[in-house]
């Protein structure tokens, strides 16, 4: 049997993990609740029982593990393995990867969890068959990957990759992250769910007052449905999101150069609402040669990106 690898993507409500084979794809697959009050040494006690309980649901030999590969939601010191601040569990200075590699026996590697799906999709999503692709997932958050001539790039400490903390507007929104006017202050759900209340509570005219009795559940569905029916205020907050967006694409081409961009999360759902606009605004600002032939595409995998990106840590290792 050739070798399998094992990819584990921890959240803060769930914990996804799965065999897969050397091409990407998944034999085995399995999601159990993270439960996070019990702290890191509960959830990294399940998930040390929970990768074997999988191995053998999956007829997989434990000596035929090629090793595992960790996503974390969270700020990490990639090169030691340590989970430095995880904020939706509440971890600080876990030191995860020596703990899992001591009761598996296996190589372990971590990561942030945007990369890890970034990787995901450049091995068997909408990046296979190209070495240069940026990643993008646009959620509560704008989180990134890089995949630049084939491998995954982290820069000297694991912060490569950060697309949501490029400044587009210093005069914005204060960030999460202590800037201010990051692109995730403006094209995330959370950014854009924000920029419409701020208009409603200013008593802008807007079909959403209807939509959302109470202005209490917002959602980036709700925008693009009103813009569908030519409401201005969602309109225009669409608008910046996009425009901010495509900017920082234009920023990151000339960079990096990359052959794709692909756009994951839950407000990549929109789809062509999102996608046709995007890929105009981003020819009108960015410079020709860098744009030339470049593609803009959803993400493929869904939530099994972390899966397989996971296990990609360890199977495309150049090492």
């Amino acid at each position: 049997m050739e070798k399998r690898y094992i990819g584990v993507d921890l959240g803060g409500t769930s914990m996804k993990m799965g065999v897969v084979d050397g091409t990407g794809h998944i034999v085995c697959e399995m999601e159990q609740p993270t439960l996070g009050q019990e702290g890191p040494d509960g959830v990294i006690k399940r998930m040390i029982s929970h990768a074997r309980d999988l191995a053998n649901q999956s007829g997989t030999p434990w000596d035929q593990i090629g090793g595992i590969g960790v996503g974390l939601p969270g700020f990490l010191d990639i090169p030691n393995g340590v989970v430095k601040h995880l904020t939706n569990l509440g971890w600080n200075e876990v030191p995860i990867r020596d703990r899992l590699q001591a009761a598996w026996e296996l190589p372990v590697v971590i990561n942030n969890d945007a990369n890890v799906a970034a990787l995901g999709e450049a091995w068997c999503g909408a990046g296979a068959g190209v070495d240069d692709v940026v990643c993008i997932t646009l959620g509560t958050g704008v989180g990134g990957g890089i995949i630049a001539g084939g491998r995954l790039i982290q820069g000297m400490n694991g912060f490569a990759g950060e697309i949501g903390h490029i400044q587009m507007d210093p005069r914005g929104y204060q960030c999460n992250c202590g800037q201010t006017g990051c692109l995730e202050t403006i094209s995330s759900a959370t950014g854009m769910v924000r920029m419409a209340m701020e208009g409603l509570n200013e008593g802008r005219v807007s079909i959403l007052k209807e939509m959302v009795p109470g202005q209490n559940q917002l959602t980036t569905r709700d925008l693009f449905a009103a813009a569908a029916r030519n409401d201005k205020l969602a309109q225009e907050v669409i608008d910046r999101a996009i425009d901010a967006l495509a900017r920082a694409l234009a920023i990151l081409s000339v960079v990096l150069n990359p052959a794709r961009f692909i756009i994951g999360g839950g407000v990549s759902k929109a789809g062509d609402a999102l996608f046709e606009p995007l890929r105009l605004a981003y020819g009108k600002v960015t410079q020709k040669n860098a744009a030339q032939g470049v593609e803009i595409l959803p993400a493929k995998l869904g939530n099994q990106a972390g899966i397989i990106g996971a296990a990609g840590l360890i199977a495309r290792s150049p090492n």
